[in-house]
């Protein structure tokens, strides 16, 4: 094992922040774009562009093994963070002791991007981004650990898109933390492989937690409320790879009826507030052993791309797989919802099939099913959920003959391995 170079507040040191970066830099070859901050108590801090200047000339000689440590306070950046370089650690004293504040953020969106693999993260809070808060690109053995990312204001369409966000990675876990106020998703993990969401919290996003066009996830021991959708399930056309083989378990995902308030035109802005689970356009999905209740739209929902409002204008690529295909809801725990449902043609739908008191059933498919494949059994919507109704809402006839579909889909699928990855526990 490599020797580690560690970089700690010295005792009675000022904590200004051209000592914090310089540490920063030294250890990782990080391009740090911020400069003169302020403290909490309002002292000014030294210029740092001397030392920007500096760690432009050591970028080449950025070594792995470094392991930045930022103490207790409450810091305020005006530009964004960027690290390059393999190998790097970031730790701070706690989510509640170290908070990076970019409230007066001025350029670079995101609050901390990284391109680098064997990267970790933890015992910090990321606050009030331009844009992304932890944006991590095209590495592999990603850990994120007791981190919190939030927009203070609460939910708002003008906070960054989203929190917590690996994009083209590999072996990831993101466990032990936090995500508030993302106007897309809090936790987001898109085009990666072999990807653990564990022990997470998510309140006021748009959606709580969201893998998209990722394979091999597992998503379990979260709690996912107050949000518009709780846990989501996407796969998304043109991207660069298509996603399958989710497993969502021992999650609680209850009460996320908060109203959507997503960019218009993104996919996110088409799931309905009270929404409980939404897998939309993958396939080998399981969602089992889970608590989802009190989501008014309803606790399930199975959809295409055909339903959503955020079709492209660039064409879909030829391979595209519109159809949920091959999706498992078993021994999950249901209370309430579909009591409330957002949207003229669910409310339509609840009032015409169950009446001014009724509910929609705990599973809503949207109806559209790829009509080369209606007869293939592995690729089949099955619920073995003990009384669990399923409907049918007849979407590709605008929903003209709804109906309740549950004996047709009381079946079981082989069920998936778990997601596995070296130096996982």
């Amino acid at each position: 094992m490599k020797k580690l170079d560690r970089f700690k507040w010295p005792q009675g040191q000022s904590q200004s922040l051209p000592f914090l970066l310089g540490a920063i830099a030294c250890a990782a070859g990080a391009v740090l774009l911020g400069c003169s901050p302020k403290s909490d108590t309002g002292d000014a801090m030294q210029d740092g562009t001397a030392l920007e200047q500096k760690i432009q000339a050591q970028l080449l000689d950025a070594k792995p093994g470094s392991v930045i440590e930022i103490p207790a306070g409450h810091f305020h950046f005006d530009r964004g963070l960027s690290l390059r370089g393999d190998g790097v650690t970031i730790r701070g004293a706690g989510m509640n002791e170290t908070v990076l504040s970019f409230k007066n953020q001025k350029t670079g969106p995101e609050g901390l991007i990284v391109w680098g693999s064997n990267f970790s993260i933890s015992g910090l809070t990321i606050e009030d981004t331009q844009g992304d808060a932890i944006k991590i690109n095209d590495g592999e053995n990603i850990s994120v650990r007791k981190v919190r990312v939030r927009w203070t204001r609460g939910p708002d369409t003008q906070n960054g898109a989203y929190g917590l966000y690996p994009v083209k990675t590999r072996h990831v876990l993101i466990e032990d933390s936090e995500a508030w106020g993302a106007s897309d998703a809090g936790i987001y993990v898109g085009q990666s492989r072999d990807v653990v969401v564990r022990r997470c919290h998510v309140e006021q996003n748009v959606a709580g937690i969201e893998i998209e066009n990722t394979i091999n996830a597992d998503v379990y021991d979260n709690l996912a409320t107050g949000n518009t959708g709780g846990i989501l399930v996407f796969n998304m056309p043109n991207l660069s790879q298509p996603g399958a083989g989710t497993r969502i378990y021992k999650n609680r995902s209850v009460k996320n009826n908060l109203d959507n308030f997503g960019a218009k035109g993104t996919a996110v802005a088409s799931v309905p507030a009270g929404s409980g689970v939404v897998v939309n356009s993958n396939s080998k999905v399981e969602i089992f052993d889970n608590d989802i209740g009190d989501n008014r739209s309803a606790n399930v929902i199975v959809s295409s791309y055909f339903s959503t409002g955020y079709y492209t204008t660039k064409g879909v690529v030829a391979a595209y797989d519109p159809y949920p295909k091959a999706i498992l809801v078993a021994d999950n725990r249901f209370q309430g919802g579909g009591d409330a449902p957002d949207g003229v043609d669910l409310k339509a739908l609840k009032l015409l099939m169950f009446g001014v008191g009724g509910h929609i059933p705990d599973v809503l498919w949207d109806g559209y099913a790829d009509p080369n494949r209606k007869l293939a059994p592995e690729e089949r919507i099955c619920v073995s959920n003990g009384k669990a109704e399923f409907v049918n809402v007849d979407g590709p006839n605008h929903y003209k003959n709804p109906r309740l579909e549950t004996a047709e889909h009381q079946c079981m699928l082989p069920r998936l391995p778990a997601v596995s990855f070296p130096g996982l526990i």
